[in-house]
């Protein structure tokens, strides 16, 4: 592997850098104390700015996007990841980028010029509805959800919830079972699904740790009350949604896992700037106490080896597949997110009673990246898949 960042991508990461530095970190204190929705045109005059420099899309193939490899994508990511709205102005965020990727994949031509081509254009957004508030979100297999055919048509029903950005989406991909009795991995569908259709209903957005937020900062809880959808609007074919749903995950970790590396190079940054600046005494910074350089060393140390094994992940995946990958993407899901939390936790204790308010981005790391121990399966569940890989091949090597 080159650990060499490629000379052709060097001047690209440096505009990007200095885009997120210079237009959007700038922009946080209004994101932190505005409606989403205050500030959504103002991001839109970034994103036009961000596609005159040809730097919009950048996970998309080409001619849609930039279309850079995963390690490529994986390097963008850790600097849009430095602010909460990196990823949201360069057209990469979640969940649009996942759906955008399942598109391009499974779509027929009628779904892609839809429902896809909004999306590229940024003119519409989207959202994937998975999550049940009456089943264990770690075991997607077991699903209230159903879709009944009738008539030419999906008669859904069900109950969905933390369907982030719902708020304002044209669409959901909605996760159901079309075939109760089938085996366990069979028996669930991808639908698409417009959120105008009779029967759906935003129930809240819910709130997070006291955040409710709205628009694409938001996750919605919704109910599908005899929603009728063509089934054109079936993604794949019928039993494929659990297959659909991982081909997604794969990519789609290496994109959280690097956003997590840039949330943890910020808090760093904050962290040094407030060890070096804050005195606990006259003459006496808050740098001269060990615990806080010990604190700083894990920090770097950490991250380092957190961004490595991305890195690493990305670089199978981009020349083999997320097949060939797969114990490196479950530990980077659970490796990364905690890295990722310490750090973010050691730099709201330096900054004291301060680093508890918006008057830094820490608090809002706090609050909303705790989920990234949670979400696309438990920490503990990750844990468990790699724990079989291991045992799986020690078996395998005794016995011969």
């Amino acid at each position: 592997m080159d650990f060499g960042i490629p000379k052709t991508l060097r001047p690209t990461l440096e505009t990007i850098r200095a885009f997120v530095e210079e237009e959007l970190v700038p922009l946080e204190p209004r994101f932190l104390a505005e409606p989403f929705s205050a500030l959504a045109p103002i991001l839109e005059a970034k994103r036009v700015a961000i596609r005159s420099l040809g730097l919009f899309l950048p996970q998309i193939p080409k001619p849609h996007g930039m279309g850079l490899g995963l390690v490529e994508f994986a390097l963008v990511g850790e600097i849009l990841g430095r602010s909460p709205l990196g990823h949201y102005a360069f057209g990469c965020q979640a969940p649009d980028a996942g759906n955008m990727e399942v598109l391009l994949e499974f779509g027929t031509d009628s779904q892609k010029h839809e429902f896809l081509e909004p999306l590229l254009a940024g003119r519409e957004r989207s959202c994937f509805a998975l999550t049940e508030p009456d089943y264990a979100g770690s075991n997607p297999t077991r699903l209230g959800t159903r879709a009944v055919r009738e008539g030419g048509s999906y008669v859904l029903n069900g109950h969905k919830w933390f369907a982030t950005a719902a708020d304002g989406a044209l669409f959901a991909i909605v996760t159901a079972v079309t075939d109760p009795e089938a085996d366990a991995h069979r028996r669930a569908s991808q639908l698409i699904v417009p959120l105008k259709s009779p029967g759906v209903r935003l129930v809240r957005n819910i709130p997070v740790m006291g955040h409710t937020g709205d628009g694409w900062a938001s996750h919605a809880e919704l109910r599908f009350e005899n929603v009728r959808v063509p089934e054109a609007n079936l993604l794949g074919r019928e039993g494929e949604g659990f297959a659909i749903a991982q081909a997604r995950l794969g990519p789609g970790r290496i994109h959280h896992a690097m956003r997590w590396i840039g949330i943890g190079e910020r808090a760093l940054d904050l962290m040094l700037k407030r060890a070096v600046s804050r005195e606990i005494a006259a003459g006496e910074a808050l740098a001269r106490r060990q615990t806080v350089q010990s604190w700083i060393a894990e920090s770097r140390a950490s991250l380092d080896a957190a961004r490595l094994l991305v890195l690493q992940a990305a670089w199978q995946m981009d020349l083999m597949g997320s097949k060939a990958a797969r114990r490196e993407i479950s530990q980077i899901k659970f490796l990364v997110a905690r890295v990722m939390h310490d750090i973010v936790d050691r730099a709201v204790q330096i900054h004291g009673a301060q680093g508890l308010t918006d008057d830094t981005i820490l608090a809002f790391f706090y609050r909303q990246e705790r989920a990234a121990r949670i979400y696309d399966g438990p920490d503990e569940v990750h844990k468990d898949a790699v724990a079989r890989m291991l045992l799986r091949e020690a078996a395998g090597r005794s016995s011969s």
